[in-house]
């Protein structure tokens, strides 16, 4: 396990629990935004999707996916090329 997700596991977005990781590092576009969209559809309303990405156009991408899906986007956070996406399935 890298540093980002200890850290990750041990400060989860403001005290809630985060239902499923998913680890898109090493995975190049538009495969980070292809595989949230899958686990989006896979989890229940009000669970929390973290996602793990290193490509610099997952930045855009899963933002906009989130947007355009309806959910909502709780925090992103960034550890040198590292990003990482906390979304919470509204509907």
């Amino acid at each position: 396990m890298f540093e980002l997700e200890k850290d990750i596991l041990q400060n989860s977005v403001d005290n809630t629990k985060v239902n499923r990781t998913l680890n898109c590092i090493g995975a190049r576009c538009p495969e980070p935004v292809l595989r949230t969209r899958v686990e989006l559809d896979r989890i229940s309303a009000g669970q929390i999707l973290e996602v793990v990405a290193d490509d610099p156009a997952a930045e855009e991408d899963i933002k906009s996916l989130v947007k355009r899906l309806g959910q909502e986007l709780l925090d992103v956070r960034k550890d040198g090329t590292r990003l990482c996406f906390f979304i919470r399935r509204i509907k």
